[in-house]
């Protein structure tokens, strides 16, 4: 029954007019969406509207969280729900949202049963227990350059749908059972050479903070797939066949207009 109600609300909440002002943000601060079809940035807002509904933000260190806050991070997430079945990032319940770069006091636990012994400053984290952690400078530089291979947002909520399986490994949920082979197979051989690739001539495509771990990788490629899509391809086909498949998006074909 309580399943069934979320799917009600939620299919009206997508439904409602998303309010002009909120448009106006994602217009001005978001331009990959002004990029999207007329059906996709329909959809997008739906998304938007759900998960704005259902997620809480707080400020932190100062900083009072608006609508420019708000629908700036969830506009950004919401591209990663798109053309996919989704239950809006499920294991997420809070986004705390510093001004800028946060630093983050020695002790603290930084993943994969790791503590930090050092004061470490970062950009934004995202934790397996239901919280995604951002620093709102890069949010918004992030969002409006769509060509750096940065994005802060992409990167974060990668991290939570690669934890919905209650595991942060770089294997997300697929759609299929027989995909996890080549997935495997494909981002295996890809990490294993990330190293190398950072000795390229021409420079790595894929950021080598993605050599970190499987689960950086997956954050880090998703952020080039996004931003950085004919380079990736052009240097990485199988990797950016995959994670087309994964994204069920094709955003070369959006630069060139032909979605």
């Amino acid at each position: 029954m309580f399943r069934w109600l979320t799917k009600r609300r939620r299919a009206a909440l997508r439904q409602a007019a998303l309010p002009a002002a909120w448009q106006a943000i994602i217009d001005r601060n978001v331009p990959y969406a002004s990029r999207l079809p007329a059906d996709d940035r329909h959809e997008l807002a739906g998304h938007v509207q759900v998960f704005l509904a259902e997620k809480s933000f707080e400020g932190c260190g100062g900083l009072e969280i608006t609508d420019e806050i708000r629908v700036t991070v969830a506009a950004q997430a919401c591209i990663l729900l798109l053309h996919r079945e989704t239950d809006y990032f499920s294991k997420l319940v809070s986004i705390l949202v510093y001004p800028s770069t946060y630093v983050v006091p020695g002790g603290q636990h930084v993943g994969d049963g790791m503590m930090s012994l050092d004061e470490e400053a970062r950009l934004g984290e995202s934790w397996i227990s239901g919280v995604v952690v951002l620093g709102w400078d890069s949010v918004l530089a992030g969002a409006r350059d769509m060509h750096d291979g940065h994005n802060v947002v992409l990167h974060e909520f990668a991290h939570q749908l690669d934890q919905e399986d209650g595991a942060s490994d770089g294997a997300p949920i697929l759609s299929q059972h027989s995909r996890y082979v080549a997935w495997a197979r494909v981002l295996g051989d890809e990490f294993d050479t990330i190293v190398a690739a950072t000795r390229d001539a021409h420079g790595p495509v894929i950021d080598p903070y993605g050599a970190t771990n499987p689960a950086e990788f997956f954050a880090v490629v998703t952020e080039t797939f996004f931003e950085k899509p004919r380079q990736l391809k052009a240097r990485h086909p199988e990797l950016y066949e995959q994670f087309q498949q994964f994204y069920r998006q094709d955003p070369i074909a959006l630069i060139e207009g032909t979605r």
